[in-house]
């Protein structure tokens, strides 16, 4: 009886797994499948599902119109940087605090989260008008640098979680033989805690490619990413909803694939350190 009860409930519980999922995916299923279309059929009443002409002159359109391969080699610049700057700046901040707390850890922890609770356009002028003075707007370097600081605090609260899991005996029992402090963090914590650090190092690459408030406010041409490029479909005119989807499945393709081929790794890492 037990035995049919779980059985039950392991039923259910996938059922609204796939239902959830199946929720979660259908915008870009939506997207992908009126990339496809016209114009006019993207926009018919009632809407086209399989019954329309397939047409691929909407992804021709977008790579003439708007250079594709370079805005995708912007966004791969802007996040693999921000998020390797990132993570050497978060590794050894997060090793201080999980293994040499002070009396004030817990609150420097909450200050630096409680950043993120601060609205981006509170500080956008003066952040535009420290980089337009020093020459940063429109580059590559301007975007990695605001990424990597508006993405830290994130990184840090994940990599001291995953720490807080490696026993301190074993950091001691390096020292006791000999490593230095360098030593401990590369030889010794840097390996164990593999999982939590490619969770981390995934998750700020996506929240870095899908960052649109600072690409679309702080550059123009030269160093615009994905973001900036699906953006430019609105005009005055209005949206043109075929060429708009053709531009946002170029964009949201590489960090699908990449997340579809690393979930594992992914999963892996946002489950380390919960079950002891």
């Amino acid at each position: 009886m037990a035995r049919a009860v779980t059985q039950q409930r392991k039923a259910v519980n996938t059922a609204i797994a796939w239902i959830i999922g199946l929720l979660i995916f259908f915008p870009i299923f939506w997207t992908i499948l009126t990339s496809f279309k016209t114009e006019a059929q993207a926009i018919a009443d009632p809407p086209l599902w399989f019954s329309f002409d397939w047409t691929l002159d909407n992804y021709v359109t977008v790579q003439e119109r708007s250079n594709y391969f370079r805005h995708f080699w912007n966004s791969v610049v802007i996040s693999v940087g921000s998020t390797v700057i990132g993570l050497i700046i978060a590794i050894p901040a997060a090793w201080s605090m999980a293994f040499v707390p002070g009396k004030q850890t817990r609150n420097v922890l909450m200050w630096m989260l409680s950043t993120k609770m601060l609205p981006p356009v509170g500080v956008l002028v003066p952040i535009y008008l420290i980089f337009r003075n020093v020459g940063l707007l429109d580059t590559k370097l301007g975007l990695i640098i605001v990424l990597t600081l508006i993405n830290l605090p994130i990184i840090v609260w994940m990599l001291y979680t995953y720490f807080r899991e490696i026993p301190n005996d074993i950091l001691e029992a390096a020292r006791m033989d000999g490593a230095g402090l360098w030593d401990e963090i590369v030889y010794v914590l840097t390996p164990m805690a593999v999982p939590g650090i490619a969770s981390t190092l995934l998750l700020n690459i996506i929240l870095a490619w899908n960052e649109a408030f600072w690409t679309l406010n702080l550059t123009a041409a030269n160093a615009a990413p994905l973001t900036a490029f699906i953006a430019s479909y609105s005009s005055p005119e209005g949206l043109f909803y075929a060429k708009l989807s053709a531009a946002s499945t170029m964009a949201i393709a590489p960090i699908l694939i990449m997340g579809w081929f690393s979930q594992k790794q992914l999963v892996r890492g946002l489950t380390f350190g919960a079950v002891k």
